[in-house]
């Protein structure tokens, strides 16, 4: 099965365009959590499991942040390998989210890293080309190629004109949307494995860019505590959608606001559920 048909399955199996991005900070840790662990990576383990416990009947994937992880060196890649075959058996498609960026032989390498991990995709950047990219599909791997980033000063890089009129976004979304053409000629489908991320906070270009994009699944960062809204997520929903989760088009990623919510009845498990819950209910008024 293709990333794309177990996406789009996941999705409609749970209504929810929804991932949870498990950002792991120790610092962030409920209180009782970090009490029972002299080890911040027994307490980053404990923590990761809860979240997935709590979020897996609401959501459709989690994106898991390598850089939370591999701070602690082998052993926290160890932890991290165990949370994503956790996610995979709560049904979770899972992202990995590295941003890989190298062409040749180490993109293989990095590849074939990511495929170990049982991660189902990856986000890389695309700066040194389409053969930055090809090695993580020939892997089975989805990919969401940065495009148009959620942080404020992405704009000094991304909105620059090129001497055709392009902004460099347009372009790097052309790369994509001529590899997701690659993959929809090759394997079919509704939307492709080939994916790219566009930040909720980018919103004035999403039309443009969904444009240049059509069957592509973007992954929306910035949603909720970054402040991007439904109307800007509603902007980014594919034109040919058919109506439902699977064809939207968009998997919409929420870090803070869901794993950091406020514990229900007393238990932080709970709010996290209930987060995730809300979550999923708020984008179906937007994808329907």
């Amino acid at each position: 099965m293709t990333f794309a048909a177990l996406l789009t399955r996941r999705m409609e199996a749970t209504k929810s365009v929804a991932c949870v991005g498990l950002d792991p900070v120790l610092e962030q840790l409920p209180a009782e959590v970090r009490a029972r662990h002299h080890d911040p990576l027994a307490a980053i383990a404990e923590f990761c499991h809860g979240v997935l416990r709590a979020g897996a009947g609401h959501v459709a994937a989690v994106k898991f942040q390598s850089a939370c992880f591999e701070r602690y060196g082998g052993r926290g890649v160890v932890v991290l390998e165990e949370c994503i075959r956790e996610a995979v058996r709560h049904g979770l498609v899972v992202v990995l989210d590295v941003k890989r960026g190298d062409i040749g032989l180490t993109a293989g390498h990095y590849a074939e890293a990511a495929r170990r991990t049982g991660a189902h995709s990856v986000t890389l950047s695309g700066y040194m080309g389409p053969s930055t990219i090809r090695p993580f599909l020939d892997a089975g791997l989805g990919v969401f190629v940065l495009v148009r980033t959620s942080n404020p000063d992405s704009d000094v890089v991304q909105s620059q004109r090129l001497a055709d009129g392009r902004t460099v976004a347009e372009a790097m979304a052309d790369v994509v949307a001529e590899l997701a053409r690659e993959d929809m000629k090759k394997f079919g489908g509704e939307v492709s494995s080939v994916g790219a991320v566009v930040g909720a906070t980018k919103a004035s270009d999403a039309a443009a860019l969904r444009a240049r994009m059509p069957d592509s699944v973007f992954l929306v960062p910035g949603y909720g505590a970054q402040g991007g809204t439904a109307d800007d997520i509603r902007a980014m929903v594919r034109k040919d959608a058919r109506g439902g989760a699977g064809s939207a088009g968009v998997l919409v990623t929420a870090s803070r606001s869901v794993i950091e919510a406020r514990a229900v009845d007393g238990a932080w498990e709970k709010g996290v559920g209930e987060a995730a819950r809300a979550l999923t209910e708020e984008l179906r008024g937007v994808v329907g």
